[in-house]
């Protein structure tokens, strides 16, 4: 998911000498509220477990972690395999499943095993989102948005279906809700990090809709946008808009805080969406960014079911 700062209010801080700070210090640059103040202690303390998980999992795939490979050798990876990506997601794999049935290696997979427990989570949501950083290693394009979409069931789905379950509200419906809302959400920072991505080799739009808007991919990497790429991005766009607006209902579904805390993440996805419409859909020099103002503007449309 994507959206603004995170508050992570009392949940346990990592220390400077834990391979895990860095990894945990990244929730307050994420686009949605982590772990927001407003939230019973218990669940700031879950979600940020899941949320070290999901972070630590997509560093290892995007081959951000730490350098000096801490990382490496706490999961048993050789000295000669520390720069090797699916050999670390092997490594990382096999101690989530100590998670399970035995004591991981790695302080994060240690530090969500309460977790686990606690909220009777189940390994899937997890291995879903190792499945992904390990596609991110063998695929680089999508030929359609089906295509997308399945692999964002992978990449952004799990997240909102193991905030359903850390907070005991999962539902069919709910999960169905949530799945929109996160595949939205999935596509919007896509928008938003086409230039970063293709710094990678990765593409995130589909090739069906390139080749429909006229867009080559060396269109991507230029300074600014062309007609067709803003063209092509406003239609991006407005699907995952389309998607927002089929999962915001799961924002009524719920009552207290947690109301608050998914009309953060709906919101989060409709202010960024704003700010890329406001850029006049032109995402290559960077991110456009929202402001404070609007998000709180788009809680407010949302949690009054408005949007």
């Amino acid at each position: 998911m994507t959206g603004t700062t995170a508050e992570v209010g009392t949940a346990r801080p990592a220390h400077a000498g834990d391979p895990g700070h860095g990894t945990l210090a990244k929730a307050a640059d994420e686009n949605f509220p982590v772990a927001p103040f407003f939230l019973p202690r218990a669940w700031r303390t879950d979600l940020m477990a899941v949320y070290g998980f999901a972070r630590l999992v997509d560093d290892i795939g995007d081959g951000d972690l730490a350098p000096g490979g801490a990382d490496a050798r706490l999961l048993g990876v050789a000295p000669g395999q520390a720069e090797d990506r699916l050999a670390l997601l092997d490594a990382f794999e096999a101690d989530l499943r100590r998670v399970f049935d035995g004591t991981p290696r790695h302080p994060l997979l240690r530090r969500l095993q309460p977790t686990v427990r606690r909220c009777s989570l189940t390994p899937e949501p997890f291995l879903g989102l190792i499945a992904a950083n390990r596609q991110d290693q063998l695929v680089s394009r999508y030929e359609t948005f089906d295509d997308l979409l399945a692999y964002c069931e992978l990449s952004a789905n799990p997240v909102g279906r193991l905030v359903l379950a850390v907070t005991g509200t999962s539902t069919p419906e709910r999960i169905r809700r949530s799945d929109a809302v996160c595949t939205a959400l999935q596509i919007v920072e896509h928008l938003q990090d086409v230039a970063e991505d293709l710094g990678r080799g990765r593409i995130y739009l589909p090739a069906a809709d390139m080749k429909r808007f006229h867009v080559q991919e060396a269109d991507l990497a230029a300074k600014t946008a062309s007609a067709s790429v803003r063209a092509l991005v406003a239609y991006e766009a407005q699907r995952a808009r389309d998607l927002l607006n089929e999962g915001a209902p799961l924002v009524g579904s719920v009552h207290g805080r947690l109301k608050l805390l998914l009309a953060g993440f709906v919101a989060g996805g409709r202010a960024a969406l704003g700010a890329i419409a406001a850029a006049d859909y032109d995402v290559l020099p960077g991110p456009p960014r929202h402001g404070k103002l609007r998000l709180l503007r788009e809680v407010g449309v949302t949690l009054r079911g408005e949007g």
